[in-house]
């Protein structure tokens, strides 16, 4: 008697993996290492918006996030594929899909989450921590597991070669996408929604290029068109989320290359806030503008040249053009979107006059810190109104070397002026200007003006010879300063001190510590 023995089923999988199927695995890695990327920029981005510490907010997330990638990879040792190699083919790659269809909803849903979290005022660095943790584990697992699917139809060491030149190519490109394609044209949460969407897409092309795994098609369907209504829901909803921010109505926000722009009105108080830092309310600016020009354009020995850098809402514009003088204004801004904000909407082009559209303005875009040491054309009246020093990228305008340029454009009776933060809530920060402005060889005069928005504001002029401060005189017309006014202000009070700091260099920007004094929590 004998027995058949029934012939052996095909397998899903067939034994190698085509040349098609392996291209498309490097893809997945190239996908999975452009999206984790992007992910971490967003989270940094986010964070470095809501809580103003950039440095500290890169390092949580995209630190937290390499951290955690390490995690996950230590743990995709714990996924045991058992059988031959075409179990365990099929056990890995559906790991993998299951690896990016959680992937995919987090991506998108973690940043507004965290940007929630904010606004009730709860534990925003927990949550950005626990986000960096889960996307990071998650991350990790991607390229050892398909490190490993390579792995069953090539040696090991062609394996991690190949997925990891696809990976570190797919970053690259991620980390170009972000800030200069999604941030700009979409936002931050509809970037998030198209950055998670790529991973459930993926999944769908997998699905049709390996049999056998098909029942994970439709989840990746699911997951991609649910992420693009997603996008396109995202942004109304981060802008109610926003609405509860600036306790006001927003008439104007924008994403720039550089920055978040939001204008709010209430009654008739129209606010300017970059990166949700206030910059000016209509109701009191001109407390601000008037000691940031005139005391310097009254103490220049000429004022026909006047070079701005930043100042582009206009204000500073106003006062400077009220002096007849002045022959050419050279402004240089980093952000077009705030000079075009400022020239277009209706209360902010009455209150600066339409000093735009002075024949005797140029406006320029660049970065001063590389603008400046290009410039060959000398000055009467050199102002700086950059952002307060709260971050290297802002420091390095406060430096002894970018000062030094600023001294070699001034003229002989040259003035240069500068912002210098609050001498209440960061005292040091105004001590430190004045060193590093007096380490360059020029002559520091700080001093501070009140502005109910902002409370005691510090500013310092500094000069290469003294000035008599009592003979300043004010020969235009203004709102709040008077002679006596202007030169009350150079009195400083007694508990603001101007020595004991450091000189701030761009090889230790020390003002950035200097600027996060823990008196700010009080303010904030």
């Amino acid at each position: 008697m004998t027995s058949t023995i029934p012939p052996a089923m095909p397998p899903t999988i067939p034994p190698a993996m085509t040349s098609t199927q392996f291209r498309l695995l490097l893809l997945a890695a190239a996908v999975s290492s452009g999206c984790g990327l992007a992910a971490e920029l967003l989270l940094g981005t986010l964070a470095s918006y809501l809580v103003g510490n950039q440095a500290l907010a890169y390092g949580v997330a995209v630190g937290g996030f390499l951290a955690a990638m390490g995690v996950g990879s230590y743990l995709s040792q714990f996924i045991f594929a058992q059988g031959d190699r075409t179990q365990q083919r099929q056990y890995l790659l559906v790991s993998f899909l299951k690896v990016e269809l959680l992937i995919a909803p987090l991506t998108a849903l973690l940043p507004l989450g965290l940007f929630a979290v904010f606004v009730v005022n709860g534990p925003f660095w927990i949550g950005l921590s626990l986000a960096t943790l889960l996307l990071g584990m998650l991350a990790g697992m991607e390229v050892p597991l398909l490190t490993r699917l390579v792995e069953l139809d090539k040696e090991l060491r062609d394996a991690i070669a190949q997925v990891l030149a696809l990976d570190y190519v797919g970053a690259l490109l991620g980390s170009l996408a972000f800030p200069i394609i999604l941030l700009p044209t979409v936002g931050l949460f509809p970037a998030a929604a198209i950055i998670g969407a790529f991973p459930a897409w993926m999944v769908v092309v997998i699905t049709q290029v390996f049999r056998g795994v098909t029942t994970w098609r439709r989840w990746g369907i699911a997951l991609g068109l649910g992420l693009w209504a997603f996008a396109v829901i995202a942004l109304p909803l981060g802008h109610r989320l926003e609405d509860n921010l600036y306790g006001a109505p927003i008439m104007v926000r924008h994403q720039s290359a550089y920055q978040r722009i939001v204008v709010t009105r209430w009654d008739r108080d129209v606010r300017l806030f970059l990166d949700g830092d206030l910059q000016l309310s209509t109701l009191d600016e001109h407390r601000y503008h008037e000691p940031l020009i005139h005391p310097a354009m009254s103490a220049s020995g000429d004022r026909h040249r006047v070079l701005v850098l930043g100042a582009g809402d206009g204000m500073a514009l106003r006062e400077i053009l009220k002096w007849p003088e002045v022959e050419r204004v050279l402004m240089i801004e980093l952000d077009p979107a705030v000079v075009q904000l400022a020239q277009r909407h209706p209360t902010l082009v009455q209150r600066h006059g339409q000093a735009f559209d002075d024949p005797r303005v140029d406006v320029q875009y660049g970065d001063a810190f590389k603008v400046v040491p290009t410039l060959t054309e000398r000055f009467d009246v050199v102002v700086a109104d950059f952002p307060d020093p709260d971050q290297a990228v802002t420091a390095k305008l406060y430096t002894k070397g970018f000062y030094q340029q600023i001294q070699r454009i001034l003229s002989d009776t040259g003035v240069f002026v500068t912002q210098a933060s609050s001498p209440f809530f960061a005292p040091k920060v105004l001590a430190c200007i004045s060193e590093t402005l007096k380490a360059t060889g020029l002559i520091p005069h700080p001093y501070l003006s009140t502005i109910p928005s902002f409370g005691p504001w510090g500013f310092v002029l500094a000069t290469r010879t003294a000035i008599a401060i009592d003979e300043l005189s004010l020969p235009v017309p203004t709102r709040y300063l008077t002679p006596a006014v202007m030169h009350h202000l150079f009195t400083l009070p007694k508990d603001i001190r101007t020595d004991g700091v450091e000189i701030n260099r761009l090889a230790h920007p020390i003002i950035v510590q200097y600027q996060a004094d823990p008196r700010w929590a009080w303010y904030d």
